[in-house]
C-alpha cells in the first residue's frame, strides 16, 4: 500500500509552499505528490514560479509527481490555463472537474478526491478515458470502496485518510465575506488562517473549517485504525491532505502502520501528538456521519460486506 500527498489546499505563503514540498522530496516516506493550485486560481500565481524546481526537486527524490487541476472551473481565464494545463506533455494530471476530460490530450490521468465517483460504473467510464488511478470521495462507505475497487482492478484506488475533509465548493467567498470584503478585492485573507478558519455554533462548538471559496470538515480524518480494513478492501493507496503540522512525522506513522511496524492504536496516540486539539474522525468510512470517530483496529460496521462487495456489484450488495 503506497502513501499520497495530495495538494495543499490552504493559501499558504509562496516561501512556505516551496519549503514544504522541498522538505516532503528530502524527508517524507511517500510515494506519490500532488502540486497546484486545486482551491482558487487567484492564488496560483504565488506559487507558479517555485513549481518547476519543486517538482525537479521532488522527482530526483524518486516520488512521483501529479499536477492538480482546480475543483470549480467557471471564468475563461481559469479554462484557458486548464485547457493548457490537459495539454501539457511534461505534466502528468490529476483532474477534479470532469470538464477537464474535454480538453485533455490521449494520455493517462489520475483523478482527484473532488469527482462524484460514488460506484463502479463512474469508476468505470473514467477508466475506460484513460484514468489509472482515482482517490475516491472521502464521504464513500468501506463497502462503496471495496466493490469500487473490485470492479475496475485497473484502476489503482486510494482514499482520503487524514486531514480536514473537503465538503463543498462555491463560487462565493467565505473568507472575504467574513472579513467584509467582495471576492473580487479579497486582499488574500485566507492566508492569515493556514489551517483553515475555523467555524463554531452558537455554543460555541466546533462545526466547520472555512478555506476560502471551499468549506472543510472541523474534524481532521484518520484511518490510521482502519488500514488492516483498507487493505483487506483492495485499496491501493492513503491519500494525506497538508495540515498545519508536521506532515514529514505525520507520514512516517502512516508508513509504519502499513507496514506494521506499530499498532494502529498506539500510532493514532502519537498522531494527537502532532496535531494536538484538533478532534480526529472516521465517520464517513464507517456509513456513520462524518464527524464521528468509530472503530478500533480497522474493524467498521460494513466489515461483514466487505468480502461480498469485493466479489460482485456495489448495487447487489447494497439492496
Amino acid at each position: 500500500m503506497q502513501l499520497t500527498l495530495g495538494p495543499v489546499l490552504y493559501h499558504w505563503s509562496p516561501e512556505r509552499w516551496r519549503d514544504f514540498y522541498y522538505r516532503v522530496a528530502d524527508e517524507a516516506q511517500v510515494d506519490a505528490v500532488v502540486v497546484g493550485e486545486a482551491v482558487c486560481s487567484k492564488r496560483a500565481p504565488f506559487k507558479q514560479d517555485h513549481i518547476p524546481a519543486v517538482v525537479e526537486r521532488l522527482e530526483a527524490a524518486g516520488k512521483h509527481v501529479l499536477h492538480s487541476s482546480l475543483i470549480l472551473i467557471s471564468l475563461p481565464r481559469e479554462r484557458r490555463q486548464t485547457r493548457e494545463l490537459m495539454q501539457s506533455d511534461e505534466a502528468e494530471v490529476e483532474i477534479n472537474d470532469l470538464s477537464c476530460l474535454a480538453g485533455l490530450a490521449p494520455k493517462p490521468f489520475a483523478v482527484g478526491p473532488f469527482v462524484n465517483v460514488y460506484n463502479e460504473v463512474a469508476a468505470g467510464f473514467l477508466a475506460e478515458r484513460g484514468a489509472t488511478r482515482i482517490c475516491l470521495p472521502p464521504e464513500l462507505p468501506l463497502t462503496a470502496v471495496a466493490a469500487i475497487s473490485a470492479a475496475v482492478p485497473q484502476l489503482a484506488t486510494e482514499v482520503f485518510a487524514f486531514g480536514r475533509v473537503p465538503l463543498a465548493i462555491s463560487a462565493r467567498c467565505y473568507h472575504a465575506r467574513a472579513h467584509k470584503l467582495t471576492k473580487d478585492n479579497c486582499r488574500f485573507v485566507c492566508e492569515q488562517d493556514p489551517d483553515g478558519m475555523p467555524v463554531k455554533t452558537l455554543d460555541g462548538a466546533g462545526f466547520l473549517s472555512v478555506n476560502g471559496v471551499q468549506t472543510l470538515s472541523d474534524s481532521c480524518a484518520s484511518l490510521l485504525r482502519d488500514v488492516p480494513a483498507l487493505r483487506q478492501a483492495g485499496v491501493a493507496s492513503l491519500r494525506l491532505s497538508p495540515q498545519g503540522c508536521d506532515m514529514v512525522a505525520v507520514a512516517r506513522l502512516f508508513r509504519d502502520v502499513v507496514d506494521e511496524r506499530i499498532d494502529p492504536e498506539e500510532a493514532e496516540r502519537r498522531l494527537g501528538e502532532i496535531y494536538p486539539n484538533v478532534p480526529f474522525s472516521n465517520g464517513f468510512l464507517h456509513g456513520a456521519p462524518g464527524h464521528v470517530r468509530t472503530g478500533a483496529g480497522g474493524a467498521t460496521p460494513g466489515d461483514r460486506l466487505v468480502s461480498q462487495a469485493r466479489g460482485g456489484s456495489l448495487h447487489e450488495n447494497r439492496a
